[in-house]
C-alpha cells in the first residue's frame, strides 16, 4: 500500500502524519501518477496551520513530477509510463495519487524530477507575476521581497532576463550573495539596509513601477513609499502574517496606487493558460535564463522537517521531497 503525509487536525509541523493509503484506478479524465518527487512551497504551511482552510483530513503539497501508471477511459493525450509534472493540484505529498488531466504537463527530456518539482508552482508563479499581473519589460525597476526565496529567485532572474533592474530585500549575508549571482543588482539585507531609501535612490526619486511582496506584515506598508504614482503592489504571501486593514484612502495619498492579491487559480483558470505558462517556464529553464536553486532534500515522510527548515526563513531557494 501506498503512503502519504496528511493533515487530520491543523497546527504545527508535527501535525503531517505518515499514513498508508489507498489509491483507485482512474475515472473519467483522470490519471494515476506514481510520484519521483514533490515540491515544497510556503503556501502548504499555510493550509497545514489552517490559515487557509481545507477539509479534514487532508494531502498538502500542490506541485510534483510523477509517471503515469494509468488513466480513466476518455483520455488519449497521456499514456502508462509518460513523465509528467503539475502544480497547483492539492494532494502532492504522496507516493501514488490520483491527479485531473487537464492539470498535467509532460515534462521534456532535458529538465529532471527535482528540478521539475521544485521548479513548476514557483515557475508559474514567477510566470504570472512578471509576465500578466505585471508585464516587466527592458529598462524597468523592480523591488523583489524575499528575493531568496523559491518565487523570488525564480522572478529575480526572469526579470532580469527580460531587462529589467532588480532590487531585492534578503534576510542575511549568505543569501545577499546567493541572488547577486542570480540576477539582483541590488540585494538588500532586513535590519541592515533601507529597502525604502535605496529604492527611491535608484530611482532618481520616482519609485518603482511595481513591488512583489511575498512577506506581508513586516514589509507591506513601507513597500507603498517605494511605488511610483499610478505603480502597482502585488501581495502574493504573508511569510510574515496578513497584513492588517488599513485605510484604503492611503492609495490615493502615495499616487493613486494600485493594489492585488493574485493567484494561480485566477491566472490559470483552464488548460490552455496552464499550457502557455507551463511552455514559458520549460523555456527559460531550458534555455538557462532561469537556474533553479535546490536548497534541500528530504524523505516524504520526514515532510516534517521542511516545514520546520522553510518557517525558520533560514533556506534558500527550493526544497524537494523524495518519496
Amino acid at each position: 500500500m501506498p503512503h502519504a503525509i496528511r493533515v487530520h487536525e491543523t497546527g504545527g509541523p508535527e501535525n503531517l502524519v505518515w499514513d498508508e493509503i489507498s489509491v483507485a484506478n482512474p475515472d473519467v479524465g483522470q490519471a494515476r501518477i506514481r510520484q519521483t518527487a514533490v515540491g515544497v512551497n510556503y503556501i502548504d504551511i499555510y493550509f497545514r496551520s489552517g490559515l487557509y482552510p481545507q477539509p479534514l483530513p487532508f494531502i498538502p503539497g500542490r506541485e510534483a513530477v510523477g509517471v503515469v501508471e494509468a488513466v480513466g477511459p476518455d483520455v488519449t493525450s497521456l499514456k502508462a509510463g509518460d513523465r509528467v509534472v503539475y502544480s497547483g493540484v492539492q494532494g502532492a505529498y504522496t507516493e501514488v495519487r490520483l491527479a485531473p488531466v487537464d492539470r498535467l504537463i509532460k515534462l521534456p527530456d532535458g529538465i529532471n524530477d527535482d528540478v521539475g518539482a521544485a521548479m513548476m508552482q514557483k515557475g508559474m508563479t514567477a510566470w504570472f507575476l512578471c509576465r500578466q499581473t505585471y508585464k516587466v519589460g527592458k529598462g524597468d525597476t523592480i523591488l523583489v521581497h524575499a528575493a531568496a526565496g523559491g518565487v523570488g529567485l525564480v522572478l529575480c532572474q526572469w526579470a532580469k532576463a527580460l531587462g529589467a533592474t532588480v532590487i531585492g530585500t534578503v534576510s542575511t549575508e549568505e543569501k545577499a550573495e546567493l541572488v547577486k549571482a542570480h540576477g539582483c543588482d541590488y540585494p538588500l539585507i532586513h535590519g541592515k539596509d533601507d529597502f525604502v531609501k535605496v529604492t527611491r535612490e535608484v530611482t532618481g526619486g520616482v519609485g518603482v513601477p511595481v513591488v512583489y511582496d511575498s512577506i506581508g506584515k513586516d514589509t507591506f506598508m513601507r513597500s507603498l513609499d517605494c511605488i511610483r504614482p499610478l505603480g502597482l503592489m502585488v501581495l502574493f504571501g504573508t511569510a510574515s502574517g496578513p497584513v492588517p486593514p488599513f485605510d484604503i484612502s492611503i492609495l490615493d495619498k502615495k499616487g493613486s496606487l494600485f493594489l492585488t492579491r493574485p493567484t494561480q487559480n485566477a491566472y490559470l483558470p483552464n488548460r490552455a493558460k496552464v499550457e502557455e505558462g507551463a511552455q514559458e517556464v520549460f523555456d527559460v529553464v531550458q534555455s538557462g535564463a532561469v537556474k533553479v536553486h535546490i536548497n534541500q532534500r528530504f524523505a516524504l515522510k520526514n515532510a516534517a522537517d521542511a516545514h520546520r527548515s522553510l518557517e525558520s526563513r533560514k533556506t534558500v531557494g527550493s526544497l524537494v521531497l523524495v518519496p
